[in-house]
Order: C-alpha cells, then structure tokens, then sequence
C-alpha cells in the first residue's frame, strides 16, 4: 500500500504539482489523480516517479504497511 500522505508531501517537498508528474508519467493529470486516489502505480511509474522526486527511501513509501 503507497502512503499517500508522504508521496504528497515529497511532490510538494519537491516544489512541483500532481500534473506536471502526469505529464512525466505520459499520463493525463485525471489518471494520476485517480492513481493517487488509489494508491496504485505500475512499476514503471514508481521507477519514475523515485527518479523525479528524488525519494532516497522508496520503501517507506511505496511499500507502507
């Protein structure tokens, strides 16, 4: 399960938005919100979005409890 809460926090961290992260993603900015949402990204999309945001420990994020 993704922890939302601390991927929101990064994007913001980060200085940047949910749909400038879609458009990264190659996805529209609906879907990412709905991936948000939910809390479900494809492999790729976390590669990429660990990438981007620089996320020193993806698995406290990406992998939560």
């Amino acid at each position: 399960m993704i922890d939302i809460a601390k991927l929101r926090g990064k994007i913001a961290e980060k200085g940047t938005s949910q749909a400038k992260l879609a458009k990264t993603l190659n996805i529209t900015p609906k879907t990412f919100y709905e991936k948000m949402k939910k809390g479900i990204f494809t492999n790729i999309e976390i590669e990429i979005l660990v990438k981007e945001l620089e996320i020193e420990n993806p698995i406290e994020i990406f992998f939560a409890n």
